[in-house]
């Protein structure tokens, strides 16, 4: 639909909507928009449960993207990790506090050999025997070392008062040009996985990765940590991206020398990587061999995207709105087109490929996309859709009501034209008027509706009807009404033409026509649809507005519609698809009729003589027909025999044609006088 029709049909939507149901859709719609536009890291109020709902799906869903694209890379060569671990605690008989004579022996060999700068991700919270030999040599270090310190206001589940107290102290006492404290804190979302850098608390030192390496362009970076993957290697093998040594192997004077290579020049982080203590779920569990990463690799990854200069851009806050009230605005076009399946279809997989494809094109070029709603936007556009759609279905059902209401048929153009400059032409009560009436039935329609959507049952109903409306007014036709499939109409009212009678057999013949296009333009998967049957019928009806001056319901009724239905509905029996009365046939003034004989209709006693168009049955046949059939209706038997025997060479003469056969049929039943009985 071009943009100037959408428009002109949202103008409509907007003025024919009601009050309330507009204020509904726009409550709708501003809920769309909040859900699409939301950065889904930012609480609605305090607590997790402020959070908006969609939350676990966005965070589910960045851990995908960050997974799946984050950077292979080989062994970081400028960040080692000392570590901990269960061994060391087995052969130190100590699990907490840790060993401390055993660090001060790693950072005095450590100082030995050029480390760049070391971080300790431990709290020394409690005091312990080795604590004198700890602080000398910290108090002797010429390497920059920085002390994990943290307090209870971002702590309160590691640390009490007491520890706290002790802590400063330690620090106070350890501390020299060298030697400093750096917070250790790290943060997890509402699940518990670490996905961006900490937020710093007042008062607080620098955060343990900005003292190592100081960097002003992450001083303030709250955004997303990138987190990598190793290079698989050529034997399927993965190395650590952050190398790790166990402690006690550089505490040991032996080992030393040959792991100073490994030490020179590299940040070292020194904490511990112990079962079930101080681990962390990241967006690359599942990815890895280990569900979980230790705090002391939370940081060494920190700082390797420090020192990669790697900081996320995240998309701003202004184009995430903007980007949001485009998907609302496509949806709501999309719903407001009511387009068909074949244009539907690709308008929906672009937008779908748009949604799905923006947020996996900005993280694969390095782009924070922790805020943002992938999945608001789908729920946005899904709810604009159907609000939309709900409320165009509903002003569309209101106007057709109204319309049927309010004017109850169609009028020819010309017609209408002539009612407008004099309105008594259109009678507001009944009066008795000779009309052709005309009725039609679709094959097999009701049965099908059963089988296929009701959405293409609506759609393939309105295109059918609007086909053989067109047929209708394009004759001077008067639509009296819609039954279903079924159309009704007549010549003659509330305006009476010379030519009416011609039109309407024209209009009969042009209604099966269409029907037979529009079987044969079904769309793709829609079962074959029957032929359309015509009756048409010239009598007396009593026409007018039968609804009262507040309804213009226009409409005929008597007998001439009562046999103009039964003429459509013997066409079925007959094995025929357009039926006309003798008096129908006589007032047309055309010359193409062939007869089909007389029958009864169904509840009626006096037999009716019956024509077919026929067009392109030669016309030597149809002069034959008439001699043959005026034959069956006189008293000589030899006379009716021989018509019966000329009846059976034009059937075998014209095999396909099925009319023809059952008229033979339907006399050889009958015999000789009397007429064909449809019960």
């Amino acid at each position: 639909m071009p943009t100037r029709g959408l428009l002109r049909r949202g103008a409509r939507l907007v003025r024919d909507t009601g009050r309330w149901r507009l204020v509904a859709t726009g409550a709708l719609l501003l809920l769309a928009l909040f859900l699409a536009g939301w950065d889904w890291n930012r609480p609605l109020g305090s607590g997790a449960a402020r959070e908006i709902p969609t939350a676990d799906a966005e965070r589910g869903l960045y851990d995908w993207r960050a997974a799946t694209f984050a950077p292979r890379v080989a062994q970081d060569q400028r960040i080692l990790m000392v570590v901990y671990d269960d061994q060391t605690l087995i052969a130190t008989r100590k699990r907490s506090p840790l060993d401390r004579g055993l660090l001060a022996q790693a950072l005095r060999n450590m100082d030995a050999m050029g480390a760049k700068s070391i971080g300790i991700d431990i709290l020394f919270d409690q005091p312990q025997d080795e604590d004198g030999e700890l602080l000398s040599v910290l108090r002797s270090m010429h390497t920059p070392v920085w002390l994990g310190y943290a307090n209870l206001g971002d702590n309160q589940e590691q640390i009490i008062f007491e520890q706290q107290q002790f802590l400063d102290r330690f620090v106070r006492a350890a501390r020299t040009a060298k030697v400093r404290p750096a917070s250790i804190r790290l943060e997890t979302d509402a699940d518990n996985v670490a996905r961006s850098w900490p937020v710093p608390t007042p008062g607080q030192p620098p955060l343990l990765t900005l003292a190592m390496q100081p960097s002003p362009s992450f001083r303030d970076y709250r955004g997303a940590i990138r987190f990598r993957l190793p290079v698989r290697q050529a034997d399927g093998s993965e190395e650590p991206v952050i190398p790790s040594l166990q402690i006690d192997t550089l505490a040991d004077p032996a080992m030393a020398p040959a792991l100073a290579a490994m030490v020179r020049g590299r940040h070292v982080l020194i904490g511990g990587d112990i079962v079930d203590i101080d681990q962390f779920e990241t967006p690359l569990s599942g990815r890895q061999a280990r569900s979980t990463m230790i705090g002391l690799e939370v940081h060494a990854t920190m700082l390797a995207q420090l020192l990669d200069g790697a900081r996320l851009v995240a998309v701003p806050e202004g184009w995430r709105w903007l980007a949001a009230l485009l998907v609302i605005c496509a949806a709501g076009l999309t719903s407001l087109a009511e387009l068909r399946w074949f244009a539907l279809v690709p308008a929906l997989g672009a937008q779908a490929g748009a949604i799905a494809g923006v947020p996996l094109w900005l993280q694969a070029r390095g782009w924070d996309t922790k805020g943002l709603p992938a999945v608001g936007w789908v729920l946005g556009w899904v709810l604009a859709f159907t609000a939309i759609g709900v409320a165009a279905r509903a002003v569309t059902s209101q106007q057709r009501r109204f319309a049927q209401a309010a004017l109850g048929k169609y009028l020819p153009r010309d017609i209408a034209a002539q009612i407008l400059a004099e309105p008594e032409k259109l009678a507001l009560h009944g009066e008795k008027r000779q009309i052709f009436t005309l009725f039609t039935d679709l094959e097999g329609f009701t049965k099908l509706s059963h089988a296929i959507a009701p959405e293409m049952v609506a759609q393939l109903l309105n295109r059918y009807l609007d086909m053989l409306s067109d047929v209708v007014l394009a004759h001077g036709g008067t639509i009296d009404k819609f039954v279903g499939d079924a159309v009704v109409a007549f010549w003659g009212a509330p305006i009476a033409r010379p030519d009416d009678g011609r039109n309407a057999a024209l209009a009969a013949y042009a209604m099966w026509q269409a029907g037979e296009a529009f079987r044969r333009d079904l769309p793709p998967g829609v079962p074959p649809i029957g032929r359309t049957r015509v009756g048409l019928h010239h009598g007396e009806a009593i026409v007018g507005n039968f609804g009262g001056e507040g309804r213009i319901q226009y409409t005929a009724l008597g007998d001439s519609m009562n046999t103009a239905s039964r003429l459509e509905a013997a066409n079925k029996a007959l094995e025929t698809t357009v039926l006309v009365s003798r008096d129908a046939m006589l007032l047309s003034g055309l010359d193409w009729w062939r007869p089909m004989g007389r029958v009864r209709l169904r509840g009626r006693s006096t037999p009716v003589d019956l024509f077919e168009p026929a067009p392109e049955f030669p016309v030597e046949d149809r002069a034959a027909l008439a001699e043959i059939l005026a034959a069956f209706d006189g008293e000589d038997a030899v006379a009716q025999s021989a018509a019966r025997e000329r009846l059976k060479a034009m059937v075998n003469h014209h095999p396909d044609d099925a009319a023809i056969a059952n008229l033979l049929y339907r006399y050889e039943y009958v015999g000789e006088g009397g007429s064909y009985g449809l019960g």
